[in-house]
């Protein structure tokens, strides 16, 4: 498996260069949100807000209201948390085309509850015009501007940094509210998204092998949630359905799936994993994920309980992980 190095900051430095109306705002965090390189490439469009977010979403909203697409980088805690009501009064209100991206989604910073962005599809959700958009290997980070530029209102993306597998080929670009399918089957599906979808994939296989037809959609894009797949696969699903998410499972993607289920009268039983309504805690990525049950084990635990049947598979049977876990020795302000 390819693991590409800053595949961020590498995409957004070319995508820009043809796009004079594309401005980046900063609050202080310019390198760990990998647009340091565009700064010193663009100086002329780039704005350091220092951290005062809330003024940062006021001053991208009159940019945007002057033509420009503002492009705001920090990690995600920092984007919908701290200035809320600037971002729903001044940019989502008047639906204005400011793209949010917000690093560090979920759990994948040891930085603890501070830093740790697990209700932010469940808020944003929930706040008109916004589209949310979800990346899970290097292809969907070098393929999601294309995506959310043609989004006319606000955006907000769920950035990987640093270094990051490649999943998905790397031709086969993010396509806007259609999930990829990476297996089809009728036993039963799963709806997987962010860093959860490798988990999925270290286990499909020897779920396969053990007889079971599945269907594995990675979704990225989690508003809207109208992609016509997700009805179809969970129609067609004989034991019932499994979403991972890193995320809390109340109003993230496990959320819109019952939504769904229910009114469609699908009838289908659902297994959401996730952080149970409740907070993380600072810790590497790997451990974090065991602990609040988003890793390939815990979804074999969830097949097992849909099919009501044990499937003998452990730990040590598990594709190998893409990347090592995180060590200790991190920078404060690389969390």
């Amino acid at each position: 498996m390819e693991i590409v190095t800053h595949p961020y900051e590498k995409a957004f430095i070319e995508w820009s260069k043809d796009k004079p109306d594309v401005l980046v705002l900063s609050a202080d965090l310019t390198y760990s949100c990998e647009v340091g390189k565009w700064k010193e490439i663009y100086p002329d469009r780039f704005f350091s807000m220092g951290l005062a977010e809330q003024n940062m979403m006021g001053f991208a909203a009159g940019l945007a209201r002057r033509g420009f697409y503002p492009f705001l980088h920090t990690f995600a805690v920092f984007l919908y948390r701290r200035p809320y009501d600037q971002l729903a009064m001044s940019i989502a209100y008047p639906n204005l085309p400011v793209r949010l991206v917000g690093f560090l989604p979920g759990i994948t910073t040891p930085g603890g509850v501070t830093h740790q962005a697990t209700d932010d599809i469940a808020i944003l959700r929930t706040t008109p015009n916004m589209t949310i958009l979800d990346c899970g290997d290097a292809t969907d980070v070098e393929t999601v501007l294309d995506v959310a530029q043609l989004i006319e209102g606000p955006v907000y993306i769920r950035m990987l940094r640093g270094e990051v597998p490649r999943l998905f080929n790397k031709n086969e670009k993010m396509v806007f509210n259609h999930a990829r399918a990476l297996s089809w089957g009728s036993d039963l599906v799963i709806f997987s998204e962010g860093i959860c979808t490798e988990e999925v994939l270290r286990v499909t296989p020897l779920v396969k092998e053990k007889g079971l037809s599945i269907t594995h959609l990675h979704v990225s894009t989690l508003k809207p949630f109208s992609d016509p797949q997700i009805i179809k696969a969970i129609s067609k699903a004989r034991f019932g359905v499994i979403s991972i998410e890193n995320h809390n499972i109340i109003g993230g993607l496990g959320s819109a799936i019952a939504e769904i289920i229910a009114e469609k009268g699908l009838a289908k039983r659902l297994i959401r994993l996730g952080l149970k309504d409740t907070y993380a805690h600072g810790a590497s990525q790997s451990y974090l994920m065991k602990e609040y049950q988003i890793d390939g084990m815990s979804l074999v635990k969830a097949i097992e309980s849909l099919i009501n049947k044990k499937l003998d598979i452990f730990e040590k049977d598990l594709g190998k992980l893409s990347l090592e876990p995180a060590h200790s020795l991190l920078k404060v302000e690389d969390l």
